[in-house]
C-alpha cells in the first residue's frame, strides 16, 4: 500500500486536569473508509476535532501527507485546511440561520478561491446541489426550510464543493430516519468513489459503520483498544471492550426456512482459558457493569493499569498493574489486552 493520507501518533488531548484523548495512533489512506466506535464520552469527537487543530492537542503528531498539523505555522495550516473537512451531528446547528444555503455552499469558495466571479460560485454550487440530491433551486432558501436530511445534505455538499483530501463524518446519520440513513450513506460512497477522498466515519450505529468501512478503531476512554479490518473485526473481535459492544447488538433469530424465530442478543462464543470458575458465570455473554462516574474517569486514566478493568469479566492481577499495550496479535488486527491471544477465535453467532 502507498504512504498514507494521514498518519496520527501518540495524540494526546487534555481538558485542565482531564486527559480525554491518550496516545492515540493510527494511519488512514488515499480512498479508505476508518469506522470510529466506542460508548459517549469515550473522546471520539474529540479525536477528530484534534486532527482538524480546532481543539489543541497537548502532545503526538498529525501529519497529512508528510506535513505536521500540530507544529505548521498558521499560514500553512490556512492552506491545507480546504483539503480537510468535516460534517457535523446536528445538520441544523451546523448551519448559520442567517445564510442562505447558496452562501453557505459558496463560502469557502469565496475563501479558497478567491478570483472566481461570482456567476462560477453559483454555478459551482447548483452543480453541487444537484450531486447531493437536492435541487439548484433551493440555493436561496433558509436552513429553517429544509428537513434534516436535507440540511444533512447541504452540510456534505459545503465540504465536498473544495473536493477535500480528507472528509471526517461525526455521528451525521443519527438523528435521521432509516430510510434517510441509507441515503446518505450511499451519497457518501458515490463520492468517495467520484474523488478518492479518505473518510474518517465516527458512529454509534455498529452495522452502518460494518456497512461503510474498511477498517474500524475501537475506542475507551480516550485510548484505542482494537483496530482491525472491518469483517475480521466483526467475525473475530479480540478485546472483551469490543465483544460486548457486539454482543449488545439485537440480533434477528430465523428458523431453517428463513423465517424470523425470536430476537435474540448476539452472544459471543468465549474459549474456555477464559471461562476459570472464578470469573463471572455468564462468560458467553458479557454484560458490562456501567462506566465510572464522570468525576472518576481521569484518575482512572493517569493510573497504572488498564482502564478497562473494572468493567471486564477477565482482569487478571496483571491489570492492576501495568497498562496493556496495543499489539499486533493477527495482521492487520491489533489489540490492547493482556490476554488478547486467548480471545483470538470467531464469534459463533457472528451475523
Amino acid at each position: 500500500m502507498s504512504s498514507p493520507l494521514l498518519r496520527v501518533r501518540d495524540l494526546r488531548v487534555e481538558f485542565g486536569a482531564h486527559t480525554v484523548v491518550r496516545g492515540v495512533s493510527f494511519e488512514l489512506f488515499a480512498g479508505e473508509t476508518v469506522g470510529l466506535v466506542g460508548e459517549s464520552g469515550s473522546g471520539k469527537s474529540t479525536l477528530a476535532r484534534a486532527i482538524l487543530r480546532l481543539l489543541k492537542a497537548v502532545g503526538g503528531s498529525v501529519e497529512l501527507l508528510g506535513l505536521d498539523l500540530l507544529k505548521c505555522p498558521a499560514a500553512t495550516l490556512r492552506e491545507q485546511r480546504r483539503g480537510l473537512q468535516m460534517v457535523f451531528q446536528d445538520p441544523l446547528a451546523s448551519l448559520n440561520p442567517r445564510m442562505t444555503v447558496g452562501e453557505a455552499i459558496a463560502e469557502p469558495l469565496k475563501i479558497f478561491e478567491p478570483g472566481l466571479n461570482a456567476n462560477s460560485r453559483l454555478g459551482q454550487v447548483s452543480a453541487m446541489l444537484e450531486r447531493v440530491g437536492l435541487s439548484a433551486g433551493m440555493a436561496g432558501r433558509y436552513p429553517h426550510e429544509f428537513s434534516g436530511g436535507q440540511c444533512q445534505r447541504i452540510g456534505i455538499a459545503r465540504a465536498m464543493i473544495l473536493s477535500p483530501k480528507l472528509l471526517i463524518c461525526d455521528e451525521i446519520v443519527s438523528s435521521l430516519d432509516v430510510s434517510i440513513q441509507g441515503q446518505i450513506l450511499n451519497l457518501l460512497l458515490d463520492l468517495q468513489r467520484e474523488t478518492g477522498m479518505a473518510l474518517l466515519f465516527i458512529s454509534h450505529n455498529l452495522a452502518v459503520v460494518r456497512h461503510l468501512s474498511h477498517r474500524v478503531l475501537v475506542m475507551y476512554l480516550g485510548k484505542l483498544v482494537e483496530m482491525a479490518p472491518c469483517e475480521a473485526l466483526f467475525a473475530s473481535p479480540i478485546h472483551p471492550y469490543t465483544r460486548a459492544l457486539l454482543a449488545a447488538v439485537p440480533h434477528i433469530a430465523r428458523d431453517a426456512e428463513g423465517a424470523v424465530a425470536r430476537p435474540l442478543r448476539a452472544a459471543p462464543t468465549l474459549p474456555a482459558a477464559l471461562a476459570e470458575p472464578t470469573q463471572p458465570a455468564a462468560l458467553a455473554a458479557p454484560i458490562l457493569p456501567a462506566a465510572p462516574a464522570e468525576a472518576s474517569m481521569t484518575p482512572r486514566l493517569m493510573a497504572a493499569g488498564c482502564a478497562f478493568r473494572d468493567r471486564c469479566p477477565y482482569a487478571l492481577p496483571v491489570c492492576e498493574t501495568s497498562e496493556p499495550p496495543l499489539l499486533e496479535v493477527a495482521p492487520g488486527h491489533w489489540a490492547a489486552c493482556h490476554r488478547s491471544h486467548e480471545t483470538l477465535i470467531p464469534l459463533s453467532c457472528a451475523s
